[in-house]
This record gives structure tokens, sequence and C-alpha cells, in this order.
């Protein structure tokens, strides 16, 4: 009776940490490049009351084992684009395609990569850099902060991130290139929050597109988040029935276990 009771305990946290997941899920469907989390489950050990067996062509076929329960063995990140929602400023800009990443430069210098392209104008004692809300640089091509000439005005972002404005004698004038990164296996990013992922070994280092890659860039556009609520709502009802069933099973236990005691009454 132990053993069910431990068994069903598991069952027990492994859906409160799935719950976990799906209400991070809901509680994000707004935020703007936000990608859906999906909790993955192993089983635990088994033990083997019988082994199969055989003897003299006679013998056991099959095992008897019984598991001790489940346990999450890993958050699986959807990347799937999430749709384009249309705001009519330049500087809000999404990705086309799922394997890229805007590159972010942090105040310790770092690398962070980002979906969210609702870039803002920061004036500062360099000039006017182009950041994200919390203030931190957008990479170019080169390598360095994104900055914007002051005379300039009228600025636009073309497909392939390059950065333009007009000059006081209307002439257009190439600002910049907005980097774009991808990864070997990007579900190996680490979420930081504020919408950054961190690279990692398991997701490689970051790389450039190939040339003549289908990625490209929409200005005046933003990514929205890929969570499918009504999705979420199933996965979040089942989840509860699951937890509900393994209490119940920690209920039975108990009974079955008050049952034994009180035979020797």
């Amino acid at each position: 009776m132990n053993r069910s009771m431990w068994t069903a305990a598991t069952g027990m946290s492994a859906q409160q940490l799935n719950i976990d997941v799906i209400s991070n899920n809901l509680s994000n469907t707004n935020t703007t490049g936000f990608k859906a989390e999906k909790l993955e489950f192993k089983d635990l050990m088994y033990q083997e009351i019988k082994n199969f067996n055989k003897k003299d062509d006679i013998g056991r076929p099959v095992n008897i084992e019984v598991g001790y329960g489940v346990m999450p063995s890993g958050t699986n990140r959807n990347f799937e684009a999430g749709s384009l929602q249309d705001t009519g400023n330049t500087f809000d800009v999404a990705i086309i395609g799922e394997n890229a990443f805007f590159e972010i430069q942090m105040p310790n210098g770092d690398s962070r990569y980002t979906r969210d392209g609702s870039f803002k104008l920061s004036v500062t004692e360099d000039g006017i850099k182009v950041t994200t809300s919390n203030g931190y640089s957008v990479i170019e091509s080169n390598g360095q902060p994104l900055q914007i000439p002051r005379d300039l005005t009228k600025y636009s972002i073309d497909e392939k991130g390059n950065v333009t404005g007009i000059n006081n004698d209307e002439e257009t004038i190439f600002i910049g290139q907005i980097e774009l990164k991808k990864f070997i296996n990007p579900k190996g990013l680490v979420s930081e929050g504020f919408n950054l992922y961190r690279s990692t070994d398991a997701s490689g280092d970051a790389k450039d597109l190939e040339e003549g890659s289908q990625v490209k860039v929409q200005s005046k556009y933003l990514e929205a988040s890929n969570v499918k609520p009504v999705k979420e709502m199933i996965h979040m009802i089942t989840a509860q029935r699951a937890y509900e069933l393994s209490s119940k099973a920690i209920t039975t236990s108990d009974e079955m276990l008050q049952i034994v005691n009180n035979l020797r009454r």
C-alpha cells in the first residue's frame, strides 16, 4: 500500500508542475514573441517481482513488474512562429521564419537573443540607440549597438533588416543592418525572462544566417505569442483530471490500509 501511495504522490507532484507550465503559457498569451512550453514526462524505475525465464522450453515469457511512478523529464519549447500584428511603428520588427533571433547586448556586454522586436529609440550621451523596452542595445551586423544619427528622419527598415533614414537633402542614408542569429538546437536555449534567451552548450553558439536564407524581417509588425488558449485549456483540464485520479489512488490506498488494520479487531 505504501508503494501505491508513493507512486500516486509522484503523479500529483508531476501534474502540479504541469499546471504551473500551462499557467505560465496562458498568462503570456499576449506577450510579444512568447513561445509556449510543454512539460514532458518519463516513468520511474520498476521493481521486478518475477523475471521472465526459459528452462527446458518451459518458462515465463513475461515479467511481473510494477513501476514507482512518474517524473518530469523536461520542458519542450515550441518555436513555431506566431501571427503578425500590424502596429504602424517603424521600429516594431517581426521575424518571418522560425529559427532566427534578434541579438541583444546586455549592460555587461554579454549577448542575449529574443523574438520580441518591439524596439525603441533611446536618447543617450553617445547618440540615439535602438534598444529593447528595458534599454538593452540591439546589435547590428558589425557586432556593435545600432545607433541612429541625430540629423536623419523618416526611418525605414527593409526585409533584410537594413535601416535607412532621410537627411536634410532628402537623400537616403544607410544606417545599419539589424543582426539576426540562428542556433543548431534552439530548444536548448535558456529563458531568462524579459523575452530574452541565453545560449548554452545544448543550443550551440549563435550563428549567422546563410546567404540566401528565407528568413526576413517585417517592419511595422510584431510577432504575437504562439500560445493557443483553447489548446492550453484542454491540457489544463487533462492535468487536473490526472491530479484528481492520483489523489483518489492515495485515498483508496489509505482506505485499504484501514481495512487491513481492522482485521485484527
